[in-house]
């Protein structure tokens, strides 16, 4: 096995074809196609889209889209930060730290992040620095929202 970096995955045809093989395994709302496809443009554009490859094989991703302080609602006072979706990785690969070196690269870029955390995960999430927010029904609607900041708090 010969992992690579955490890399911005390019906006084509073969990226639908490596998404494909997530959706098999994954839950539905985990789906990243319908988001590659929506975003299908040339190649050099700024892709909200990272992964870990195996060789050739795409074994990790996450999106993260840059979400304006005027929309903020986690955060106090308001600020920019990332959202983190979608992260997942393959069956056989998990449990190798893929997940956390994407993570790690979210967090390197110094911004504050935002995920939602799916069931079972919550070990993981606060593993990685991240806290669960207080619950807000009318904010949060039913999603499970964890945040992590660079200065800590």
């Amino acid at each position: 096995m010969t992992l690579s970096k955490v890399v911005p995955l390019k906006i084509n045809y073969k990226t639908i074809e490596d998404f494909k093989k997530f959706r098999e395994y994954g839950l539905e709302e985990l789906s990243m196609l319908e988001d590659l496809e929506a975003n299908m443009i040339e190649d050099g554009a700024n892709s909200p889209f990272f992964g870990v490859y195996d060789d050739e094989k795409l074994v990790g991703r996450m999106s993260l889209y840059k979400v304006e302080a005027k929309y903020d609602k986690y955060f106090d006072p308001p600020e920019g930060y990332y959202e983190l979706f979608k992260l997942e990785v393959l069956p056989e690969y998990r449990g190798k730290r893929i997940g956390s070196m994407l993570v790690k690269y979210a967090k390197s870029l110094g911004h504050p992040i935002k995920t939602n955390a799916r069931n079972g995960s919550r070990n993981f999430w606060l593993k990685m620095g991240f806290s669960p927010v207080k619950y807000d029904p009318i904010r949060d609607r039913g999603e499970n929202p964890y945040i992590w900041h660079p200065d800590g708090f």
